[in-house]
């Protein structure tokens, strides 16, 4: 990945390993925008995003991501995205499209949402998966959800069956399969600034 040129990193982590903030801090360093599930669920949500809206949009305005950037006022406790009547096929290829419009506009890291595969033809992507041990994760869960770790434990042995069936259904891959990924960090040694310094350096020898 050539960072002097526009490029997406996508950052695929499990719950509980620190990944998102790791994805918002590299985003940070490197002077680009950062999405999150939130945001791509609070775009489907606010503008009512289909596939075809999508197109529509992109064919009315030639700047239309600018203009759409511009109107966006996001944020987690403001919008909530009802799937009533939804297909998740469906929810998949809005995802996609909204992915590959952001990653077209501006250079951007993306964490979740199977950007892996998504952008696994971008000629300027670095894909990384970061993770933890349970324990770990489990400890991080309790602390900040303010849970006991029995219930920690359980949320993200649900989630985490949750997010690879989804993937699975949706790309016939599995999130785990570290071929899908150019670098991979485990969290448990590390803090969230420290993957970030290693991830710089990673890019920066990929360049060298």
């Amino acid at each position: 990945m050539n960072p002097n040129n526009k490029f997406v990193i996508t950052i695929n982590r499990e719950l509980g390993s620190g990944g998102r903030t790791v994805g918002r801090k590299l985003a940070e360093k490197l002077g680009v925008a950062f999405y999150d599930k939130a945001v791509i669920k609070a775009l489907q949500e606010r503008y009512n995003l289909s596939v075809e809206q999508i197109e529509k949009l992109k064919g009315q305005e030639q700047s239309w991501w600018a203009e759409f950037k511009r109107k966006m006022t996001l944020s987690d406790a403001e919008y909530k995205l009802n799937l009533t009547g939804i297909e998740t096929e469906d929810i998949f290829r809005a995802e996609v499209e909204i992915l590959r419009a952001i990653a077209k506009e501006e250079s951007c890291v993306i964490t979740g949402r199977s950007g892996f595969y998504i952008f696994r033809e971008h000629p300027n992507h670095l894909s990384i998966f970061i993770q933890a041990s349970m324990l770990s994760r489990v400890a991080r869960v309790a602390r900040e959800q303010n849970m006991s770790k029995e219930e920690a434990r359980m949320t993200i042995e649900k989630i985490d069956r949750m997010r690879e069936n989804y993937i699975q259904e949706q790309t016939g891959l599995s999130r785990y399969d570290t071929r899908n990924y150019q670098l991979v960090l485990s969290m448990d040694e590390l803090t969230e600034d420290a993957a970030v310094d290693v991830i710089m350096e990673y890019i920066c020898r990929m360049n060298n």
